[in-house]
């Protein structure tokens, strides 16, 4: 398996670029090679102009279940966990491209979405969901705050406060409760998100992409550097984060896979 691509990519006949984490053994968590893979596959996509349209999927039976927690982090020289430069080179610039290219894209959610997992499916314009899906901002689980644009997109899909009790309790959402709330868009039966999104999506590439990329411009809003503000205010803060002693419990207590003691400090 370790030969195998984090990333794999394929092209319809209708313009649709398929986009598949794939690391399924591991719940397609990201490590730092999937998601330079994955920035890649988003940029040729948005660059092609023979995709009308894109879709985002997990292998196996996760969407992806967030960073990689067992890929050990680079240190700072003062000895913390670096917490930003993989935000900033690699994952931020992944929403960025997703929002930015003049493309509908498509997240079929296929199992749990957690972490950076719900930032990617997030950053989507539209999302189909399988029955027994789930969407956790776990982040407050490992004591630091949400990253890659996750809180952000969260609160313009479904407001305030209903983003403030995802992203301060971390509870798992179940994927028919996204629906109600109009986190996504569509349920399907188990096994078949793949599928219900490749048919949104085909549907997309086979209409007025040039109307559908002003349209996606228009739903951002008149801030359109909003997003990158909100970016580079959240690596900020989950540096800051890092060399807390919460968030060296709650890394801790994660792996060990019991409730963290935070001390608020």
């Amino acid at each position: 398996m370790d030969d195998e691509p984090t990333v794999l990519v394929e092209r319809t006949p209708e313009g649709v670029a398929a986009i598949t984490l794939n690391r399924p053994e591991a719940l397609n968590a990201w490590t730092p090679e999937l998601g330079r893979a994955l920035l890649a596959a988003v940029g040729e996509a948005g660059a092609d102009p023979a995709v009308r349209a894109v879709l985002l999927t997990g292998a196996g039976r996760a969407f992806s279940a967030g960073a990689d927690v067992k890929n050990p982090r680079e240190l700072l020289a003062d000895g913390t966990p670096d917490l930003t430069t993989r935000l900033r080179e690699i994952y931020n610039p992944i929403v960025l491209e997703l929002r930015r290219m003049p493309k509908p894209v498509v997240g079929a959610v296929n199992g749990v979405a957690a972490g950076l997992g719900c930032s990617l499916a997030f950053a989507c314009d539209l999302i189909v969901a399988a029955e027994s899906a789930s969407f956790l901002l776990a982040f407050v689980k490992l004591g630091v705050a949400p990253d890659a644009g996750s809180a952000y997109h969260l609160a313009q899909r479904v407001g305030p406060a209903r983003a403030a009790q995802l992203a301060m309790l971390g509870e798992r959402l179940p994927a028919g409760v996204a629906l109600e709330w109009g986190l996504v868009n569509e349920l399907c039966p188990d096994g078949q998100a793949r599928a219900h999104g490749l048919a949104l999506a085909t549907r997309l590439a086979q209409g007025p992409t040039v109307a559908l990329a002003s349209i996606k411009r228009v739903l951002a809003g008149p801030d359109p550097g909003g997003l990158e503000r909100q970016l580079e205010l959240e690596a900020t803060l989950q540096q800051a984060h890092a060399a807390t002693a919460d968030y060296a419990e709650g890394v801790l207590a994660f792996r060990e896979k019991r409730a963290a003691r935070f001390q608020g400090r």
